[in-house]
């Protein structure tokens, strides 16, 4: 089953420095049917105004990804770790016992993020913040796995949950497939460009929720960047 979520169905809330979508129910959007998707529970389309992002707050008990699609953020947080993460750059942060963190986009432009919060195979430990760059050229015609909790994924940021975050890049008229397994729960965001899933065309920010199927096939239809998350039920 693929069931497309187009970008102008889904929830938000513009508040000037931040404009935010929510492919999932969020803060003051709440939609019955759009709770989680197995273990992902947050997927977040946010736009942030230059000068401006998220002043210390804190969280517990998840796992929280940031891709970045343009300009950079800057993160700080109650461990003492500080950075700044750019464009098709990724950072993860493991929530555990509890951490507080901030978020800015110190850039003279715009950034835009995917922020991605799946749950944690189980509660509790110690938290952890890391980034690393992933350029787009090893990426190019594949889905490569960008965060993950899964064995064999190590040169992915390590996550703690039965979970990858992958990312791909295809040319117009480029395919890739990925294995996900009937079991588990797919959701795929072309970041940009027009694609096919398996026949069901997707525009750039849509979702498409993937579930009961081994495995998808995606066509660029022009260039594309694309992010999927493969998660447990």
């Amino acid at each position: 089953m693929i069931e497309r979520r187009p970008f102008d169905s889904l929830g938000g809330a513009n508040h000037g420095w931040l404009d935010a979508k929510h492919h999932f129910s969020f803060a003051e959007y709440h939609d019955s049917e759009r709770v989680h998707w197995g273990a992902l529970r947050v997927w977040n389309d946010d736009t942030i105004a230059p000068g401006t992002g998220f002043p210390p707050h804190p969280h517990a008990d998840m796992e929280i990804i940031t891709y970045v699609r343009e300009g950079a953020i800057t993160h700080q947080d109650s461990l003492g770790n500080k950075g700044r993460t750019k464009a098709g750059d990724v950072q993860v942060m493991s929530a555990g016992t509890g951490i507080r963190h901030s978020e800015y986009n110190l850039e003279p432009g715009i950034t835009r993020i995917f922020q991605i919060w799946i749950f944690p195979d189980r509660r509790g430990g110690q938290p952890s913040w890391g980034a690393k760059p992933f350029p787009k050229g090893d990426r190019s015609g594949q889905f490569v796995a960008l965060a993950s909790g899964r064995e064999g994924d190590d040169d992915a940021l390590p996550i703690r949950t039965d979970a990858r975050v992958l990312g791909a890049t295809l040319k117009a008229g480029e395919t890739a497939e990925y294995r996900l397994g009937a079991d588990r729960y797919g959701y795929l965001v072309p970041a940009s460009g027009r694609v096919e899933v398996d026949g069901v065309a997707l525009e750039a920010r849509d979702g498409a929720a993937i579930s009961d199927v081994d495995s998808i096939r995606v066509t660029a239809l022009e260039d594309a960047e694309l992010v999927l998350v493969d998660a447990a039920g």
